[in-house]
C-alpha cells in the first residue's frame, strides 16, 4: 500500500495541468518548422485559417501519396540496363572447341551400329533423346554379353583424333600451333578438342581481323555416323567459349561443312546481372569442380550429385569423384535417372530460387559467320600436290576456319538498380520540403511532441485505474448490511 501511494503521488506530479498542456500545444503549433501550421493557429479570421487548414491538408495528402508512390515504386525492385562499349590495346582471346560432326572411326563401328546408341544414352545427359523400343533387344544383348566394355575408353581410342594428319594447318595470330595446343574434353561428339583451354597461356590479339586460321581434314572414309540413326553430314562443329567454362553445343553450337571456308567475326560481351531481388543472380554460390560460376556448369554438378546418389556411380561425362558407372548401370540406373530429373524438374535454371540460378557475371562472343568455297582451281591443285590427295577428296575432306575479333572492343551490358536507398531517401526529402518545408528535424519534432502527448495520456489512465472498481455492482462485490451483521454473529 505504500509503495502504491508514493507511485500515484509520482504520477500526479508528473501529470500537468490543463493550462499547461494548452500552452505546450500552442508553442509547439508556433514554433515547428512544419510550414502552415502556425498559420492556422495564430490567424484570427475563420475564413483565413480555414484556407490555410485546406492548404496544409492538401499538401500533406499530397506528400503522403507521392511518398507511397516512391516507396510501392522501390519495393518493385526496378532495374534500369546500361550499355558501355570500351575500346582496348589487346584483348583476350576466346577458348574454341572443335568437333567432328562423324564421332567413330568407320573401322571400329563397322559391325557394330550399337555402339551409336550406347554413346546416346551416355550423352542423354546433356541433351534429350528418346531411344526407340526397336533397339532395346539389341541394346540387352550386347550390355549381357559385353558387361566390361568401357565406352569412355573406346570412344578415346576409336574417336575423332587430332594429329597432323587431321589438322593440316594451325596458325594463331602470326605463330604456328600444333595438336598438342589443343585439350581433349568428350562432348555430345564424342572426342573434342579445345583451344586455349583454361586460359593457361593468357592468348591475347593486339589487332581485329587477326586470331586463329585451321585447316582441318575430316577424313570421311575413315570416320563415320550411322546414316540410318540421323547422323547424315559431314565437317567441323565448334563453339567460342570463355576459357575458363565448358563447351556447351547444344544449340550454340557452329557448322562448317566440307569443301568450305568459313570466316568468323566474333565480339566480347559481358553481362553484369544484379542479385535478387533486382535481379535473379546469387553471388554467394560456388561450385565446386569448375573456377567460375556458370548455369550449365551448375547444372552438369547438379545432375551429377543426383544421379551418384541414385545410381551409387559418376558418369564419366560429367565433373566429379566418383566411381564411373559402367554400361549396365548407363542403360539401367542413370538413363532412366536422367529422365525423372527431367520430369521432375530437379535441376532448373534461370531464376533465383531455381537450382541453378543465372550468373551475377557471364561473358559471351557473339558470332558472325560468313562462308565462301574452300580454293579456287590454283588453290585445289597446290593443296592436291602438297596433300598427295586427289581435287575431289580436297573438296570433300577439307575445311577451313578463320577466327577473329570484328574490332578491339567489348561491350558490357550492366543490369543497375533504377533507385537506391540513397535516391529514395533524396526523393521523400524532396517531396516533403517542397509541400510541407519540412525535413528530418521536422520529423524529430513531430515524433516528440506524439510521445509527449502518449505519455500523458497513459499517466492519465494509471490516474484512474484505482477509481474503476467503484464503478462495479456493489451487489456483486460488496457484503450487504445483513451479511455484515450474520458475519458478526458467527464470529
Amino acid at each position: 500500500g505504500i509503495l502504491e501511494k508514493i507511485w500515484l503521488c509520482l504520477i500526479k506530479k508528473l501529470q500537468p495541468h490543463l493550462e499547461d498542456r494548452r500552452r505546450y500545444h500552442e508553442e509547439f503549433a508556433s514554433s515547428t518548422s512544419f510550414h502552415g501550421v502556425h498559420n492556422i493557429v495564430h490567424t484570427q479570421s475563420k475564413a483565413r485559417r480555414a484556407l490555410w487548414l485546406l492548404i496544409v491538408a492538401g499538401c500533406l495528402a499530397i506528400v503522403i501519396w507521392q511518398i507511397c508512390s516512391r516507396f510501392i515504386y522501390y519495393f518493385s525492385w526496378p532495374t534500369t540496363t546500361t550499355v558501355v562499349v570500351q575500346y582496348v590495346e589487346n584483348i583476350k582471346f576466346p577458348a574454341v572447341t572443335f568437333c567432328n560432326l562423324n564421332r567413330f572411326q568407320a573401322h571400329a563401328v563397322s559391325n557394330l551400329k550399337v555402339i551409336f546408341l550406347i554413346w546416346n544414352i551416355v550423352t542423354a545427359i546433356l541433351k534429350n533423346f528418346a531411344m526407340e523400343e526397336k533397339y532395346s533387344q539389341e541394346l540387352n544383348d550386347f550390355l549381357l554379353g559385353n558387361q566390361n566394355f568401357s565406352i569412355k575408353e573406346f570412344t578415346r581410342k576409336n574417336g575423332f583424333y587430332l594429329n597432323s594428319s587431321t589438322l593440316l594447318e594451325c596458325d594463331f595470330f602470326g605463330k604456328p600451333c600444333y595438336p598438342q595446343d589443343f585439350e581433349h574434353v568428350f562432348t555430345e561428339y564424342g572426342n573434342c578438342f579445345t583451344f586455349n583451354h583454361n586460359d593457361r597461356s593468357a592468348r591475347r590479339v593486339s589487332l581485329s581481323g587477326r586470331g586463329l586460321h585451321l585447316l582441318f581434314d575430316v577424313m570421311q572414309d575413315n570416320f563415320t555416323d550411322d546414316p540410318t540413326l540421323g547422323y547424315s553430314d559431314a565437317g567441323i562443329t565448334f563453339v567460342i567459349h570463355s576459357p575458363q567454362e565448358l563447351p556447351r553445343f547444344d544449340g550454340l553450337g557452329l557448322l562448317t561443312p566440307v569443301g568450305m571456308h568459313a570466316h568468323v567475326a566474333i565480339r566480347q560481351l559481358k553481362s553484369i546481372i544484379q542479385e535478387y531481388p533486382w535481379g535473379e543472380c546469387k553471388p554467394d554460390i560456388k561450385l565446386q569442380y569448375h573456377k567460375i560460376y556458370s548455369t550449365y556448369g551448375c547444372l552438369l554438378e547438379c545432375k551429377a550429385r543426383y544421379i551418384q546418389d541414385w545410381c551409387g556411380c559418376l558418369p564419366f561425362i560429367l565433373p566429379g569423384n566418383g566411381t564411373e558407372c559402367d554400361l549396365l548401370k548407363f542403360y539401367k540406373c542413370v538413363y532412366p535417372a536422367v529422365y525423372d530429373i527431367e520430369i521432375k524438374g530437379l535441376c532448373t535454371v534461370g531464376t533465383h530460387n531455381s537450382t541453378c540460378p543465372a550468373p551475377c557475371e557471364e561473358t559471351d562472343y557473339p558470332t558472325t559467320v560468313t562462308y565462301s568455297n574452300f580454293g579456287g582451281e590454283k588453290a585445289i591443285k597446290y593443296f592436291s600436290t602438297k596433300l598427295k590427295k586427289s581435287p575431289e577428296y580436297i573438296r570433300q575432306n577439307l575445311v577451313r576456319i578463320e577466327i577473329k575479333y570484328h574490332d578491339l572492343s567489348y561491350k558490357i551490358t550492366q543490369q543497375q538498380k533504377a533507385l537506391t536507398i540513397s535516391e529514395l531517401l533524396s526523393e521523400v526529402g524532396g517531396q516533403l520540403g517542397l509541400f510541407c518545408g519540412a525535413s528530418m528535424i521536422t520529423i524529430i519534432e513531430l515524433l516528440e511532441y506524439i510521445f509527449t502527448n502518449f505519455c500523458w495520456m497513459c499517466i492519465f489512465l494509471l490516474l484512474k485505474a484505482p477509481e474503476m472498481p467503484q464503478w462495479n455492482n456493489p451487489s456483486q462485490h460488496q457484503p450487504t448490511h445483513k451479511e455484515k451483521k450474520r458475519g458478526i454473529q458467527e464470529c
